[in-house]
């Protein structure tokens, strides 16, 4: 299964539908739709299978189901920028980041990592550093929740 590409296009359905205010799952089927047609004249060099499908569908929903706390939480660890402020690559790399996380058991550094390959690829030339920050506190904030056995506010 090809993990990146399915992020990708994931993360294609997350920025798309942020920047025309659309239902991210309308938007999913769009994507999905293209991406299908496109296998007939693959530009990726990888192959577009089931499991690579089933991912990125995952992950969209994962997102759009979680959307307003995964919202909070990256709001009350990001300083000094509003959504509003950010860039839609950024904000949208970092959402996904976090639907993955809920969505699925893979290890934190694995989630920051592809998620700064995201950033670095579709984003600005400090992409990969901010995303990289922010997730950092997001797994500190989840180490700190673990270790006390309850929810903590996000360090400042």
């Amino acid at each position: 299964m090809a993990r990146r590409r399915a992020r990708e296009l994931a993360f294609q359905a997350l920025f798309q539908a942020a920047r025309g205010g659309s239902d991210v799952l309308d938007v999913w089927e769009e994507v999905r739709s293209e991406a299908v047609a496109e296998e007939e004249d693959p530009t990726y060099g990888e192959e577009l299978d089931a499991d690579t499908l089933a991912l990125a569908d995952l992950l969209v929903r994962a997102f759009d189901a979680d959307r307003d706390e995964i919202d909070i939480e990256l709001a009350g660890l990001i300083e000094g920028w509003s959504f509003g402020q950010m860039s839609q690559t950024d904000l949208n790399v970092l959402r996904l980041a976090l639907a993955e996380r809920r969505a699925l058991d893979v290890p934190g550094e694995v989630t920051v990592e592809m998620a700064v390959r995201l950033a670095k690829k579709f984003g600005g030339e400090d992409s990969g550093r901010f995303v990289n920050g922010v997730l950092a506190k997001v797994l500190r904030h989840a180490a700190d929740r673990g270790a006390s056995g309850a929810p903590s506010a996000p360090r400042a």
